[in-house]
């Protein structure tokens, strides 16, 4: 019922078994975020608190797939679950969760548009970076090689780095949208 998926959407094998992707355009990586206020300035300072995260997410998969990582420390080996990083940060916001498993580039976003990013520490959470892509249908075949042109010419021209500086305040492009693979 969609043509594309395109927010933060990873690649991973379980989701190309059913869709296509373009050539990731945005590189990311999880983070633990947590209150300046809690004194969690560390993955370790998880041991036995709450985490959250958005279920189904990269994060989420990464969390459950490396559990030395972070799920063997947090309280109940579990992260409550959200359907939206949003309602996970307004939880962590009002202390009903200590830390929150969620993308680099949507926790700089949301915090920094909120005007709260001061208050709260961003660290890595350990696990290894990924890259964002568009997703499609394995037939569209065409319209991800017009994508991944756009990208690169959107790149050439400086409009993919005016956009990613304006709304992440960085260039987050990848080596392929740079053409240098």
């Amino acid at each position: 019922t969609i043509d594309l998926i395109w927010n933060g959407y990873s690649v991973t094998d379980e989701r190309k078994q059913s869709a296509d992707f373009t050539v990731p355009y945005m590189v990311n990586e999880q983070v633990l975020v947590t209150k300046k206020s809690s004194g969690i300035d560390s993955v370790a300072g998880m041991a036995g608190k709450t985490l959250g995260a958005q279920a189904g997410s990269s994060g989420y998969d990464a969390f459950n797939a490396s559990p030395k990582i972070l799920k063997d420390i947090v309280a109940n080996q579990k992260a409550v679950q959200y359907s939206t990083f949003t309602q996970a940060l307004i939880d962590l916001d009002s202390g009903r969760i200590d830390g929150l498993l969620i993308d680099r580039v949507y926790a700089n976003y949301y915090l920094e548009k909120s005007g709260v990013l001061n208050q709260y520490n961003v660290m890595p959470a350990g696990y290894e970076g990924e890259s964002f892509a568009v997703g499609a249908r394995k037939a569209d075949k065409t319209l991800i090689k017009k994508i991944n042109q756009g990208f690169r010419t959107l790149y050439k021209n400086g409009e993919f780095q005016k956009i990613s500086d304006k709304w992440f305040g960085e260039d987050v492009a990848t080596d392929q949208v740079k053409g240098k693979k």
